[in-house]
């Protein structure tokens, strides 16, 4: 039992939104195949599969982050009773874990064509870059939103076999998406952050935070009503589209960066903006 909370609290498998941000992307891709009339049955296995690999990878790459991190997360607040950097584990047993979940995880890229086993593979690169980057530069979200929403381009290439213009910009629109969430996020952090030398776009923009994020969230909409804009109109694809920009308008007028516990409330809320988008792109089929 004890190995098992120490597990949990590693891959972070009781904090759901983490996969659940990675898997939305990965189910928008799928339900836009869809709306090109893909099979429902191998749409309900593809989302299946999508979120199993969600699951799988976001857990393999937090053990990582949290390896690479160790030192780091010593002297951060909310990190520092994490088990890498309170000694509650063994970093081979860390790298072990970290093996298996890629193994299982690969095991269910199998189940694709060759060409998003491709990209699957290649998703592991950026994923596994990810943790250096917040030394090097103040813009690991956008690194993050380039990787976590890799799922966009590999769920499309897994029912068409190909990348086109209009999978690209629904990719883009959630890499801002991203941007924002993932600063909003970050702010929880900036004091510490600052003090050991990391960096974010949280730090960068902080005299700015809410126009910066306010930009990123205003992008992503754009892009996506002008990838739906012929599906605009008095239906409901258009109000839950509504709900789901009043759900970013909502996270900008709420989060204050001095107040760590609203920022985290707000971060999580794009679990719920994550589904209204794919409710809406599913509802381009009604």
């Amino acid at each position: 039992m004890h190995h098992l909370k120490i597990f949990i609290e590693l891959t972070r498998l009781n904090k759901p939104i983490g996969f659940m941000l990675l898997f939305w992307p990965c189910s928008w891709g799928l339900a836009y195949a869809y709306s090109f009339h893909l099979d429902l049955n191998l749409f309900l296995y593809y989302l299946i599969l999508f979120f199993l690999g969600s699951v799988l990878m976001r857990s393999a790459g937090c053990i990582f982050n949290d390896i690479v991190d160790k030192d780091f997360d010593k002297k951060v607040r909310r990190t520092k009773d994490r088990p890498i950097a309170a000694g509650k584990i063994t970093l081979k047993r860390s790298f072990t874990y970290v093996l298996i979940l890629c193994i299982i995880a690969f095991l269910i890229l199998l189940q694709f064509n060759l060409f998003t086993i491709i990209l699957g593979m290649s998703s592991m690169l950026l994923a596994f870059s990810y943790p250096f980057m917040k030394r090097i530069t103040y813009w690991p979200q956008l690194f993050l939103g380039i990787t976590f929403n890799w799922g966009i381009i590999m769920a499309w290439a897994a029912t068409n076999s190909n990348i086109t213009h209009e999978i690209v910009i629904l990719y883009i629109s959630a890499i801002f998406w991203t941007l924002g969430y993932d600063t909003i996020y970050g702010t929880q952090d900036m004091s510490d952050d600052e003090l050991i030398g990391l960096k974010s776009t949280s730090i960068k923009f902080k005299k700015n935070i809410k126009y910066f994020v306010s930009s990123s969230y205003l992008i992503s909409f754009l892009l996506i009503a002008y990838l739906f804009k012929t599906k605009i109109g008095l239906n409901i694809f258009s109000l839950i589209l509504l709900i789901f920009l009043i759900s970013l308008v909502y996270q900008l007028l709420q989060f204050e960066k001095n107040n760590p516990k609203k920022c985290l409330k707000m971060f999580k809320l794009n679990n719920f903006t994550g589904l209204t988008l794919f409710f809406g792109i599913l509802s381009i089929n009604f």
